[in-house]
């Protein structure tokens, strides 16, 4: 995860409405309601913005081409938190003051019952065809079982083609893939907001794609039932608005599960943000990389494949990976389902670039034909220990007096710490995030999702008890001193009012 680089990085802090007991009960966190510790800016609230990936781009790699620089850089600004995590990443034994990640959203709970799938028999196999070039768009064998993998989780009304089947090394291959081939250069693809802010450079580097943002709010009023709540009519302001700037829309991304909300779109709201799409004839991506890792059986997750009938389904592309559902993220695998065989195969002409192994295929096919272990076994098991870890953290939230979302999918907790903020800026929230690494936790802040609301964090909890309340104490040890700093502030503020006034 990156920080977006933006002119202007001071957005006025917006106070919240106040989420009902409902919302609570309903899976969200505390209620979402206090006051800010500053007054609103009264002027409506931006509703759309077109990303602009390199506005502070600066470099001095002149060894390199114009491409080069832009990508060199990225890196250099946009990895800090998670390069100095590897730098001096916790261990109990061997080095136990170390920085415990509760930024990057992997799932570590379940190693116990990956490593004794992955080391079973069926595992170990090779044959010549596995070590010679595959089909690009992956072995036959695998495409099968896949299709038939996604018909039975999806719940499809029909089984799913292996025709229709691509498989590359993770989503973020794919989402560079499926911007370069469905996008010209400078053209935009509609998210909302806050989402996922590494999309930002799987498009930008490859493709020169950028996204057009549609803002969300925390605030429960009117429409909005929940807290940063996307509805077509937002859709229909953000797509006009960002046509009236001479900026072509090219397609919408949708994350279901979430992230960071942890949120789900009900078959409604999906069938309503397709039907938008295909009025205004765009490709929608649906990222359901999270589609397993729902822990409340309660909320009814329903895939798009789910659907009876897709309003469009040759602009309607679906991509999974086993990073997140399957705790692999090191493994690099992920999946495109298209009925556009015309997407199909330009973005396995790319998967010359982004293919697997063939042992790796092998033991893919033979984890996703395994349905009695995963149904039986893996699932329930990882599920109640998402769900513990859930808990936990929020009952430690719960006892700190932070608000927060979540609805009990992914592997995160979308956190207001605004109050920790004395005027409610994106410096502030950096300075905040800055000192949470310093006393070894990184989180991931608001600003790299996008948020237009400044101290929102990240908190992801899926690890082990260890670490999450090591963690946890450690945040609690930077929000007391916060805290204390910004009462600090204030009553020197207030001090300053009353003197002037005499």
């Amino acid at each position: 995860i990156f920080c977006l680089p933006q002119k202007d990085s001071t957005v006025p802090t917006t106070c919240t409405g106040s989420a009902s007991t409902q919302d609570m009960e309903s899976g969200y966190g505390d209620d979402l309601q206090g006051e800010c510790l500053r007054k609103p800016d009264q002027k409506q609230p931006k509703l759309y913005g077109v990303g602009d990936p390199t506005a502070t781009f600066s470099s001095d790699s002149f060894c390199l081409s114009s491409r080069g620089r832009v990508i060199k850089w990225f890196w250099d600004s946009a990895e800090e938190g998670y390069r100095t995590y590897h730098m001096d990443e916790y261990d109990e034994d061997k080095n136990p003051s170390g920085i415990i990640n509760l930024g990057t959203s992997e799932n570590k709970l379940c190693f116990d019952l990956l490593s004794w799938r992955l080391t079973q028999n069926d595992m170990l196999h090779v044959e010549p065809s596995l070590l010679q070039y595959p089909d690009w768009r992956g072995h036959r064998f695998l495409r099968k079982e896949v299709a038939r993998f996604l018909s039975f989780y999806c719940k499809s009304p029909a089984p799913l083609k292996p025709e229709n089947v691509v498989v590359l090394n993770g989503c973020a291959s794919l989402f560079s893939a499926l911007a370069t081939v469905l996008c010209e250069p400078g053209e935009v693809l509609l998210i909302p907001t806050p989402y996922y802010g590494a999309i930002t450079q799987h498009i930008y580097l490859y493709g020169n794609i950028r996204l057009a943002y549609v803002y969300l709010d925390s605030k429960v009023t009117g429409l909005n039932t929940r807290p940063f709540q996307l509805t077509v009519e937002k859709l229909e302001m953000a797509l006009q608005g960002v046509n009236s700037e001479g900026v072509k829309v090219k397609g919408l991304i949708l994350i279901n599960p979430q992230n960071p909300l942890g949120d789900i779109y009900s078959p409604e709201e999906l069938q309503d943000f397709l039907g938008f799409a295909m009025r205004h004839k765009l490709h929608v991506i649906m990222d359901e990389v999270y589609m397993l890792s729902v822990f409340e059986e309660s909320l009814g997750y329903r895939s798009v494949l789910s659907l009876e009938r897709l309003p469009d389904p040759q602009r309607t592309h679906v991509m999974w990976a086993t990073s997140k559902d399957f705790g692999m993220s090191g493994l690099r695998f992920g999946v495109l389902y298209t009925e556009n065989q015309h997407v199909a195969t330009a973005v396995a002409s790319l998967c010359r670039y982004h293919g697997l192994s063939g042992l790796v295929q092998h033991q893919m096919a033979q984890l996703l034909q395994d349905h009695d272990w995963i149904s039986q076994v893996y699932l329930p098991e990882n599920h109640a220990r998402l769900k513990a870890a859930h808990t936990y953290v929020s009952e430690e939230l719960r006892a700190l007096g932070i608000p927060f979302v979540s609805r009990g999918a992914g592997f995160f907790i979308w956190v207001d710490l605004r109050k920790y903020l004395r005027e409610g800026t994106f410096e502030e929230e950096a300075m905040l995030w800055r000192r949470f690494l310093d006393n070894k936790v990184l989180l991931s802040s608001g600003k790299t999702f996008e948020c237009k609301e400044p101290g929102w964090f990240r908190v992801v909890f899926s690890d082990k008890e260890n670490r999450l309340r090591l963690g946890m104490q450690r945040m609690r040890q930077v929000l007391k001193g916060q805290s204390q700093m910004v009462e600090d502030a204030s009553r020197c503020h207030t001090q300053e009012l009353q003197s002037q006034s005499r």
